[in-house]
Formats: structure tokens, C-alpha cells, sequence
């Protein structure tokens, strides 16, 4: 029965992953979206935009290692060192962005409430994950579970 409980709690961790990954890759068309609308509005800034790019692709291969061990610690902390690296690009270009006032050109970038509405759900996403991760990893504190699991070979998994 613990051994199966752990299986199950196991399988939730995949599941919630699962719309993990779906929220990141909504979230990476908003940022293609994004930096392509900004792209001729910046000119000097590119360097500022070519990193938000690399951080992109960064945390699109941190997810696919993810993908393939959702309950693993190691793939989830590249994960979520990716995201930090893609959070802190962000911020530079976006504070590298000049501010025109009454002079703004016709052109506008995507909203940024766009994004800010899939920062949020992947937030969300994201705290349903960590949750089912912390019950996991609860479940593999106890008693007598911790003797299955030691025989089973579970261990500890990441939180993003």
C-alpha cells in the first residue's frame, strides 16, 4: 500500500508538470512575441534582447530534461535556475526600454499585462506543483513509508 501510494503521489508530480510545461511554452510564444514587436524599437538595446532570447532557450531545454524525470531534484533546480536567469534578463531589457510618453510610436509592443497574466498562471502552475512535490516528499518522511521507499529506490524530489 505504500509503495503504491508513493507511485501515485509520484504520478500527480508528472501531471501537475505537465501543465507546468504547457503554461511555460504559452508563456515562451508571448515572449517570441514580444521581443519581436521590440526588436525594430530598439536598435542599440539588442544585446539586452539577444539575452532574453538565450534565457528563453535556456529554460525550454531545462524543462524538456524535467519532462523526461518530473520527481527528480536535479532536473527541477536547473529549471528553476533557468526561470531566475530568464526573470533577471527580463528586467534588464525591460529597464533598457525607453520611455517615449506623448511621443510613442505607432507600432506598440504587445501589452505587458499579456505576460503578466502568464507570469501569473505559470505561477499558478507552478504552486499546484511545488504542492504535490512537498506531499511527496512528506509522504517519503514517514513511517514505515521511509523503509519502502529506501527499498524501492524513491527519493527526494525538486521543487521549482
Amino acid at each position: 500500500g505504500a509503495r503504491n501510494r508513493l507511485v501515485s503521489m509520484r504520478n500527480e508530480i508528472s501531471r501537475c508538470f505537465g501543465v507546468v510545461q504547457v503554461q511555460i511554452e504559452q508563456r515562451q510564444a508571448l515572449l517570441t512575441l514580444w521581443m519581436d514587436s521590440l526588436r525594430p524599437l530598439l536598435g542599440d538595446q539588442a544585446p539586452e534582447l539577444e539575452s532574453v532570447q538565450g534565457a528563453c532557450q535556456q529554460v525550454l531545454v531545462a524543462c524538456e530534461h524535467v519532462r523526461a524525470k518530473p520527481a527528480a531534484a536535479q532536473p527541477a533546480t536547473s529549471l528553476r535556475m533557468a526561470e531566475e536567469t530568464l526573470a533577471a534578463a527580463r528586467h534588464r531589457l525591460v529597464s533598457a526600454l525607453p520611455t517615449w510618453g506623448a511621443n510613442a510610436p505607432s507600432t506598440q509592443p504587445i501589452p505587458t499585462e499579456s505576460l503578466a497574466t502568464a507570469d501569473s498562471t505559470l505561477a499558478f502552475a507552478r504552486h499546484q506543483f511545488n504542492n504535490a512535490t512537498q506531499a511527496y516528499n512528506d509522504a517519503l518522511m514517514q513511517f514505515p513509508t521511509w523503509v519502502i521507499a529506501g527499498l524501492f529506490g524513491f527519493r527526494a524530489a525538486g521543487t521549482l
